[in-house]
This record gives C-alpha cells, structure tokens and sequence, in this order.
C-alpha cells in the first residue's frame, strides 16, 4: 500500500489516499473530488478548474497523469 495526499495529487487538500495501485489511487481522488465539487467547496473547485485548462492542451492531461504515477511509482510501501 502506498499513500498520497489530494494535495499532491493535484488537489486543494491534504486529506490521505492509500491504495495498491496508481489507478486505485486515482480512483480515490476522483471521488473525493466529487464530494467537495457536490459541497462547493472553493478551493478544489480551483483545483479542478487547472485541470481542466489542462484537457484543453493535447497530451498535457496525459503528461500530468504520467507524471502522478511515477511520483505514486517512486514512494515506499506503507
């Protein structure tokens, strides 16, 4: 198991994700993005707002979730 907080996934806190693998930690953040876009919550709604200038740039979307992954590749087991 590995850990990763919102925050260093691209989010706007530093709620703790722990999961297996990188898809299963995006899968958490996902989620956990939902909930505080359902809450209003302003700070992730600008996080979601860089990612999604992010999308409008050809493979930039892709680069930034390889980049996630070898960071997520990278950490110690827990």
């Amino acid at each position: 198991m590995k850990s990763m907080t919102c925050r260093e996934l691209g989010g706007a806190c530093d709620q703790t994700f722990t999961a297996e693998t990188f898809e299963e930690m995006a899968a958490l953040s996902r989620k956990h993005g939902m909930e505080m876009f359902q809450k209003g919550d302003a700070a992730h709604l600008e996080a979601m707002e860089k990612m999604k200038a992010l999308m409008q740039s050809p493979g930039a979307m892709q680069e930034y979730m390889a980049q996630k992954k070898a960071a997520f590749d990278f950490l110690p087991e827990d």
